[in-house]
């Protein structure tokens, strides 16, 4: 299977609103969202089934008997994490900061603490009659995402069927989410936007997705809020024979059509008109690769 995974640097640029109107021009069969911190790709996506949710667990967490425990705090000593404490006299593990290491379950005398299974986060596959969309949210504080995002696209690959292209809303940064959504795909579109911070950020993700050897892309959204920066980045991709395939304009017609659930390729905007252009040229840079 193909993919084109969509990414910024930075929150905020317009990544998940590109993703949707790409999913939406490509009539796209298989399509995931692995933000899985904030997953909102479903929201201006129509689906005509209710999706299959199914637990995802993590590193196991202690869980301290307290009928067996003897209160010789050997766990509370050891525990590197500090995620042991005494609450009214009883031993009590933090989960929050519990990293599921099984030394404090090893060392304790009195066999009072074992490893239990915990929930990380919630997959969740939408597999409507022609089309497989697949996404996941993390439980809050958990440390799993670049996992749980590879259990996204894998979920995805499973159930595509024939489908032969996926397009992949990932996540902001560079950190483990990303990471995990770079691993096996074709192209890389950058979604930027002209600002020092957002050019920044934009030079860190190509840095970090050339470390994986797909094509990159870059386009840049609301490019007409800083003339000079956005000539800067078009300077840039040409400096470093990157794929520039266009601008999208500052719309407020943009925000409008995301916050009644459609895409920007719904509406007849500056922008809806701009991202069909960006699709075409993008959709010829991974022709060319593939």
């Amino acid at each position: 299977m193909n993919q084109l995974l969509i990414l910024s640097g930075k929150g905020g640029t317009g990544k998940t609103t590109m993703a949707s109107a790409f999913i939406k021009l490509s009539n796209a069969k298989a399509f995931a969202d692995c933000d899985v911190d904030a997953p909102n790709l479903h929201l201006v996506i129509e689906h005509s089934s209710l999706p299959k949710k199914t637990d995802y667990f993590g590193n196991p967490k202690a869980e301290i008997d307290t009928d067996k425990c003897i209160n010789c705090g050997k766990c509370i000593e050891l525990c590197r994490f500090n995620a042991i404490s005494v609450e009214d006299g009883l031993y009590k593990v933090k989960l929050f900061d519990c990293e599921g290491c099984g030394l404090c379950e090893y060392a304790c005398p009195a066999g009072a603490i074992s490893s239990e299974p915990a929930k990380a986060g919630e997959l969740m596959l939408f597999n409507d009659d022609d089309r497989v969309f697949s996404t996941a949210q993390l439980k809050m504080g958990s440390g799993h995402s670049g996992k749980l995002v590879t259990e996204v696209k894998r979920q995805m690959r499973d159930n595509a069927g024939k489908a032969n292209f996926a397009i992949i809303d990932g996540s902001p940064g560079i950190g483990c989410p990303v990471i995990a959504s770079l691993s096996g795909v074709d192209l890389v579109l950058i979604v930027a936007e002209p600002s020092v911070s957002g050019i920044s950020d934009m030079e860190r993700i190509i840095k970090t997705s050339y470390m994986f050897g797909p094509q990159i892309a870059v386009c840049i959204n609301k490019y007409d809020t800083n003339l000079i920066n956005t000539k800067k980045i078009e300077e840039f991709c040409q400096s470093k024979r990157l794929s520039f395939v266009g601008k999208i304009p500052f719309d407020p017609e943009a925000a409008k059509a995301i916050n009644i659930g459609l895409t920007i390729a719904d509406v007849e905007c500056p922008s809806g008109e701009a991202v069909k252009q960006v699709f075409n040229n993008t959709m010829t840079v991974f022709s060319d690769q593939t």
